[in-house]
This record gives C-alpha cells, structure tokens and sequence, in this order.
C-alpha cells in the first residue's frame, strides 16, 4: 500500500468517528447497536483477497461527488442514512481507484458495499416512522391469527387483548433495534448463497419482510407465552430473549430461502 492509501484509509476513519458521535442518542442501548459495527469486518472478510494496483494513487471522482452530495444533504436533513452513504461512497471511490480489476474481484466488492452501508445506526437515529410501522402491522397480524383460531381479540392500534389478557406491542417489540444486526446477517448469507448470481440484488429488497416475519414471529410467540404462562413470565427474561430469537429465525428464514433458490437454479458463475 502506498503512503496515500493509508491517509484515505485514514479520513475514513475520521468520518466513521464522526458519524457515529454526531448524535449519540444509540448510547441508551449500546450493547443492541454496537453489534452493527461487524459488518465492516464483514466486508473485508468476504471481500479478501484484497490486492490493490501498483500504479500512481487514483480515487474514482464519480463516487467523490455522490460522496459530496449526499454528505451535505445529509447534515441539511439530519439524516445519518445519507452520511452513511457518503463513507461508503468515499470508500468505493478508493476500491475503484486502487483494487486491481482483474477476474471478479470489483464485481464481488459492489455486492457487498451494502455491508458498509449498514455499519452505522441510521435504522435506530432515522427510523422511528419505520417502527411505528413494524408494531402496528405485527399488532394487526397478531390480532387476525389469533382470531383466526377462534380467540376473542380486539385490537386498539398497537394495544391488542386476546382473551381478556392485555398485550401492547411497545417500543421494545418493534424490532427496530435489531433489525440492523438481522439485514446484515441476511446480506451475508445472500452474498455466501448466491453472491455468484446476477440476481443476489433481488434478495436484498426481501431481506426487510423477512426481518418483518421474523419479529411478527416474535411478537406472537410472547403473546402465546402471556396467555399460558401469564404476563409476568413473558414481561421476564423470555422477553428478553426475544430479540435473539428474532436474529435466529432471521437466519434460519434466509438460509432456507436462498438455498431453496441456488438448488433450484444450479451452479453459476459470477455475473455482473
């Protein structure tokens, strides 16, 4: 690596500093939200082998100014997402500009740039609408399966009683917490799975309603445990747990729906 490769290295550092201290409203749940930080390890794990040119130190200028761009308009708007985009960017531009091109290395790097991407808290800091939205269809969902079965269920917004026991998919059922920690997880497994076809991209779009289903899974399991073993038990450590549960079976849905896939189409080489 030349000396100006370790300096660009370096302002990304500083930026991911930055970025992560600009709003440090994430510290009230550290331990949920620092675990996002492994996709970085990620990426270069699955991006590995890293050679880079030996001609002159070079940065691709196209992704400098969508660097540029959304860098401003994300301190405009407040929104860490559009400062995430512009570490990652900044970080393509070095890859474009020093990762030698030969066999499938940039094509298997673009694949994984969403890792970067969700290395910093912008789901927690930018996505309470998205939330609010997780509870009240998970309520909705729940309200219609039990319901179903024959249960008495009303449901008042994100405030269900099921058989006179009150259940309120709160803040803490959202998901939202981890919901980074399970889109990183599904990325890796897609990239693992199915990296090698043109239509990993497709994947990703999926990877959110499968984070929904998984925290849906979630929400009705405490509900069942409430209604057998009473609210105390599943207000306990069950609930705590849940959010583990959730990474799981986040895991599980992905692996089984992109090997479904890959067996379905047979062996593949890499396309761009």
């Amino acid at each position: 690596m030349k000396k100006e490769d370790w300096i660009w290295l370096g302002v990304l550092g500083a930026m991911a500093v930055f970025i992560w201290h600009r709003d440090l409203a994430w510290l009230g749940m550290a331990d949920e939200v620092l675990p996002i930080v492994a996709a970085l390890p990620l990426f270069a794990w699955l991006g590995a082998p890293w050679r880079l040119r030996d001609d002159r130190f070079a940065l691709h200028t196209g992704s400098l100014a969508v660097a540029g761009v959304s860098f401003v308009s994300g301190l405009a708007l407040n929104l860490t997402l559009l400062l995430a985009v512009t570490w990652t960017a900044s970080l393509w531009s070095w890859i474009r500009g020093r990762v030698c091109t030969e066999g499938d290395a940039l094509v298997r790097l673009r694949r994984l740039l969403p890792l970067p991407l969700l290395a910093f808290p912008w789901i927690t800091l930018d996505g309470g609408p998205v939330g609010w939205w997780f509870r009240l269809s998970a309520a909705w969902a729940v309200q219609h399966m039990f319901a179903g079965i024959g249960l008495a269920v009303t449901r008042e917004g994100t405030h269900l009683i099921v058989e006179s026991q009150p259940v309120s998919v709160d803040a803490s059922c959202a998901g939202l917490k981890v919901l980074q920690c399970m889109l990183i997880a599904g990325t890796m497994l897609a990239f693992i799975q199915l990296g090698r076809r043109r239509q990993y991209w497709w994947t990703l779009p999926v990877l959110p309603l499968l984070a929904w289903t998984a925290n849906t899974v979630r929400v009705t399991t405490l509900t069942v445990a409430a209604l057998s073993f009473g609210p105390e038990f599943a207000q306990g450590w069950f609930h705590a747990w849940g959010g583990w549960l959730v990474l799981v079976l986040m895991f599980v849905f992905c692996w089984v729906c992109f090997s479904i896939y890959d067996w379905v189409k047979g062996p593949a080489s890499i396309s761009a």
